[in-house]
């Protein structure tokens, strides 16, 4: 019996059930890490932002040197068109992707014109906002002079797969990464938010990290319902002072963090307001 949820899965031109296989040991991306890929939601019969999601991957392959081969109109159109193979209650995780199948004469760098498409869709789960503990990670996130920060590319995750690895050693499910300077950027999954005398905080957009469009969404609502939203240079202290933290992500949306370090939180009334108006943009409903 397969390890996998059921999927769908798009290449060359066709759908195929399950997770095929599409790629050899000497495929580019295989050995070089050529690849970029984005993660959209479709849960509860909606797909909050995918036209977004779809546009960013084809921004992500050319950040890479890779060539799109479709529009993110034709994107969105088959992740559609993938979605309606499954029960229409199932929560779905939609991913886009590109490859290189080939690299240059010297193999290291991908050769734009053997870029492949690839959309795997599959059941998964959507977490509910129970919260989780995060602790510091001594790894850092890259800058933009070492890695293609710039791209939601396969090559910068085993970074963050350590930090994770290292903080569920010492009992945390997730990761705070700082940036080179020493302040804080991102979860090794998600963006991270904080509240502080009524005010909500995030780390400045500095190049270091994803700034994710769940995040973006998440602040255009919190500000339009009337909170004060800041992009601020943070550190871990401000966070270990906070009044309530909270993630944002494609893959959980909005959850509420309940530990940082050493300390416990209870989930707090703005991370709950942030999930609520969430909710309510992806189903088309007001608060």
């Amino acid at each position: 019996m397969s390890e996998f949820s059921e999927t769908w899965t798009y290449f060359n031109d066709e759908w195929h059930e399950g997770n095929v296989p599409i790629m050899g040991a000497r495929e580019h991306a295989f050995w070089l890490g050529s690849s970029v890929f984005d993660g959209a939601r479709a849960f509860e019969g909606v797909t909050p932002d995918l036209d977004l999601h779809c546009a960013r991957v084809n921004k992500s392959a050319l950040a890479m040197g890779l060539q799109p081969t479709k529009t993110p109109e034709e994107i969105e159109a088959l992740c559609l068109e993938g979605v309606a193979k499954f029960a229409d209650d199932a929560a779905l995780y939609i991913r886009p992707m590109y490859f290189a199948e080939h690299g240059n004469a010297q193999a290291v760098a991908a050769l734009p014109e053997s870029t492949k498409f690839v959309l795997s869709i599959y059941v998964t789960p959507m977490p509910g906002p129970t919260g989780f503990g995060v602790t510091v990670s001594p790894f850092r996130r890259p800058t933009q002079e070492c890695m293609p920060l710039d791209a939601k590319a396969g090559c910068l995750y085993p970074n963050n797969a350590r930090a994770l690895t290292e903080a569920a050693g010492r009992g945390f499910e997730n990761a705070v990464l700082l940036d080179f300077l020493g302040n804080v950027a991102e979860l090794a999954t998600a963006n991270i938010f904080m509240v502080k005398d009524g005010v909500v905080h995030t780390p400045a957009a500095n190049g270091t990290f994803l700034s994710g469009i769940t995040r973006s969404r998440v602040m255009t609502l919190l500000r339009d319902a009337g909170y004060d939203v800041k992009e601020s240079t943070l550190k871990p202290e401000d966070f270990a002072s906070a009044d309530e933290i909270f993630a944002t992500g494609n893959f959980s949306k909005v959850t509420p963090i309940t530990q940082f370090e050493d300390r416990d939180l209870q989930p707090g009334p703005v991370a709950a307001k942030a999930r609520e108006l969430y909710w309510n943009f992806s189903h088309g409903t007001s608060s």
